[in-house]
């Protein structure tokens, strides 16, 4: 009986184990590709060097056509390097496409006036672009929206308020309605919390030269990344997505995702792919999917950043992922037949799954987490009775050799780092433990998503709440009246799980079994943060 249930447990440990493995494993492919790219762009500008003469008689002719008015309208529209500068008012503003920034926002008076009042600052020809807020606003916000927006017309700028009747399908629904109102060939779509610079459109636009282009994303930075320690881990996980993985699956022909934010579309990509649909909480990764099935591409560019601001409290944290990871088992659940139904590689297929699994890992750390206790105990029946010898999973550890490796790079050696090197390089040592400990406590929060996703059960699109905070503020956010100020079942479970692996830590003190000690000691400094921080921000 003892040796039945030990193999149980081993046999749901080591399966979990190698999950996590194999998906800590594939992620080096995106490694190899994003610096097969970077190794690329480097040669590049190396030869750049070496070009000048070159690249002067090249802008001599592009001014020398530009003279001759040989470019029009938008067929050749952001033409490489060209010097804009060179042609005159009525030429420049003929050759940019009309663009519709969109703005979905819900009850977010923090950060609102803030959001318009840097939209206005587009540099871009006034008559080649529109700004719509998109408010479903139920609070003061829409006060607020009405008179910037007025203020903002009576300066010339071209923005509306477009409200809705009805909050049908959240945030996809407010981009599919608003869809309606819109005049531009291309939609840039922003988050309340985010601030792109003047230039966004000018660094974007011309993407879409190529006509299988139909997204443009970019970088999200991070203007209060080092607001707290919470904000630090964030950051170090988004970098990893914003350059490893984005620019890897670029470079490798792997399906790429837009963001749902910080990008442009192209109107006939969304139109072509089925437009805008709410049967699922990412609704970006989901009409990412349906367009390069369609055959459209999307470009990411690592080079063109917008500021934005993360979620400093741990409840807002954990709706952000509890959204994110629900989602994207939604859309896996969605869209896998359709992926392997379709003309895709076989090489293309796997990837595409291994993107839509994302979310699914955190099941498979929570199962391995869970059976890894009584599994201490047991391991010592497996080992007297059976011959079991207990390196065996000293083979995993290639799993965490890999995703340390990929962390390292992107916070360390790609364009996301904003700090000096050695400071980067300490920094990264004394966080990715922080990092994966609160990955391992958000582990069981992440799983009851992704079953919820994957059973099919609806939920409402919970926002993530905004601050209007950055890095130099030393102000306390309580008083933001969105935040979520009661505990649920789950935090208790989450402080339960402190307790059950703070006792595993013990126990292996006590026996001298120390096989799992490091994974326990991480698992209990994981959940009781979690568990913490979500009281400390509760009650504050």
């Amino acid at each position: 009986m003892m040796s039945a249930l030990a193999f149980f447990f081993l046999g749901v440990y080591t399966l979990s184990l190698t999950y996590v493995t194999a998906y800590c494993l594939s992620q080096f492919n995106l490694l190899y590709y994003y610096k097969r790219f970077d190794w690329r762009r480097k040669k590049e500008e190396f030869k750049a060097r070496f070009a000048a003469t070159a690249q002067a008689e090249a802008v001599v002719a592009a001014a020398a056509v530009v003279g001759g008015k040989s470019i029009t309208s938008a067929q050749n529209l952001g033409v490489a390097n060209a010097d804009y500068s060179l042609m005159s008012t009525e030429e420049y503003e003929k050759t940019y496409p009309f663009v519709t920034i969109q703005l979905p926002l819900y009850n977010e008076q923090y950060v609102v006036e803030r959001l318009i009042d840097n939209m206005v600052q587009m540099d871009y020809p006034r008559d080649r672009f529109e700004i719509h807020v998109l408010d479903d606003s139920t609070d003061e916000t829409q006060e607020l929206v009405r008179a910037r927006v007025a203020y903002h017309q009576a300066q010339g700028i071209n923005i509306e308020q477009i409200r809705r009747k009805e909050r049908k399908g959240y945030k996809a629904g407010a981009l599919k309605d608003g869809m309606e109102f819109a005049k531009g060939e291309f939609m840039a779509i922003f988050d309340a919390d985010f601030l792109p610079r003047p230039d966004f459109l000018k660094k974007t636009v011309p993407h879409f030269q190529d006509p299988k282009v139909g997204v443009v994303q970019t970088r999200w930075e991070h203007i209060n990344e080092d607001y707290s320690l919470i904000t630090r881990l964030q950051a170090l996980q988004l970098n990893v997505h914003f350059t490893v993985e984005q620019v890897g699956r670029m470079e490798g022909k792997h399906f790429l995702q837009f963001n749902g934010t910080a990008g442009l579309w192209r109107r006939k990509t969304i139109e072509d792919a089925g437009g805008w649909e709410a049967d699922t909480l990412t609704e970006d990764l989901d009409l990412s999917i349906r367009s390069q099935l369609k055959g459209y591409k999307i470009k990411f560019l690592e080079d063109v950043s917008v500021p934005s601001e993360l979620p400093a409290d741990m409840n807002a944290l954990k709706a952000q992922q509890f959204r994110w990871m629900k989602g994207g088992a939604e859309t896996a659940r969605k869209m896998l037949p359709i992926v392997w139904n379709s003309n895709m590689s076989l090489m293309q297929k796997l990837n595409s799954t291994l993107h839509l699994l994302a979310s699914t890992v955190f099941v498979f750390v929570f199962v391995m987490a869970m059976s890894s206790v009584p599994l201490l105990y047991l391991v010592n029946v497996l080992a007297k009775r059976h011959n079991f010898d207990k390196d065996f999973f000293t083979v995993y550890l290639l799993g965490m050799l890999s995703i340390t490796l990929m962390y390292y790079i992107a916070n360390v050696q790609s364009k996301a780092r904003h700090l000096p090197v050695v400071k980067a390089v300490f920094r990264f040592i004394t966080h990715f433990p922080l990092f994966l400990a609160m990955s391992m406590g958000l582990s069981l929060h992440n799983t009851i998503a992704v079953i919820e996703g994957w059973r099919g059960k609806k939920s409402p699109f919970v926002r993530t709440p905004k601050f209007n905070i950055k890095d130099g503020d030393k102000g306390q956010f309580s008083n933001n009246k969105y935040l979520k100020k009661n505990l649920t079942w789950g935090t208790y479970l989450e402080g339960f799980m402190a307790l059950y692996f703070g006792t595993a830590v013990l126990w292996s003190a006590y026996w001298g079994e120390t096989i799992f000690i490091v994974y326990h000691v991480m698992m209990t400094i994981g959940f009781a943060s979690v568990y913490l921080y979500s009281w400390k921000h509760a009650r504050a």
